[in-house]
């Protein structure tokens, strides 16, 4: 997705007199975006963009108002989230791979993934994510499981998970089983390809649990409600 083919989904918007004026001024005074971006909602609706699947009209108008930004995307980007609330927030994190930043706005990601609200912690699994370590994303997806995220919002999924993954799904599949519980369709799967490409003669669920990096009990990123999920 790019700001552009955003722009062009939100043609329909009730108000693209007001958009079209709120982008300039963002433009020229930087410090009316969370003003604007927080008038949004109001002004070009809540509802889905048949031209931008998985977006809504407000997320749309929010990114491009961050994206009209001049100068200091990540600081900017930074104080709309803290002061925010869950939808503005949600926008932040759909626009930072969208805006000229490095790693500067890493912090957000953290503090969406500390959250119980899914679509935050989807979110936060959006293309920015490479910029979370190893470690900080295996730990991500596993909250993703526990809270029911489908892992389909994951990017790079495939191509990021490792060992360290399929030791920490492996332990959540025999604790969860153990429960009596189901294991999620997606995990379940994930952990059969993760192992399967280690081991192809390996059982898909039993070697992976083994060793003490398998247990999710142990990770501190895990709040205590979401393990007993």
């Amino acid at each position: 997705m790019t700001p552009e083919r955003l722009r062009a989904a939100l043609r329909g918007v009730p108000d693209p007199e007001w958009l079209d004026a709120a982008v300039e001024r963002v433009a020229a005074e930087p410090a009316t975006v969370a003003r604007f971006v927080a008038a949004a909602a109001r002004r070009c609706g809540r509802g889905p963009l048949p031209d931008a699947p998985g977006w809504t009209a407000d997320e749309a108008a929010r990114v491009l108002l961050l994206a009209a930004l001049p100068a200091d995307h990540a600081g900017h980007a930074a104080d709309v989230y803290r002061h925010g609330d869950a939808a503005e927030k949600r926008a932040v994190l759909r626009a930072l791979p969208l805006l000229p930043i490095g790693a500067e706005c890493e912090p957000l990601l953290h503090d969406a993934i500390r959250t119980n609200d899914t679509r935050l912690i989807a979110a936060a699994l959006g293309p920015y994510s490479r910029h979370l370590d190893a470690d900080a994303w295996r730990q991500a997806v596993l909250k993703c499981v526990f809270t029911g995220v489908p892992l389909a919002v994951v990017h790079d999924l495939d191509a990021r998970a490792d060992a360290g993954l399929a030791a920490m799904l492996g332990g959540f599949a025999v604790e969860r089983r153990a429960a009596g519980r189901e294991v999620p369709a997606d995990a379940a799967a994930l952990l059969d390809r993760l192992t399967a490409a280690a081991s192809p003669t390996a059982s898909p669920t039993a070697s992976p649990a083994a060793g003490p990096a398998a247990d999710p009990v142990a990770d501190p990123a895990v709040p205590s409600d979401a393990r007993k999920a």
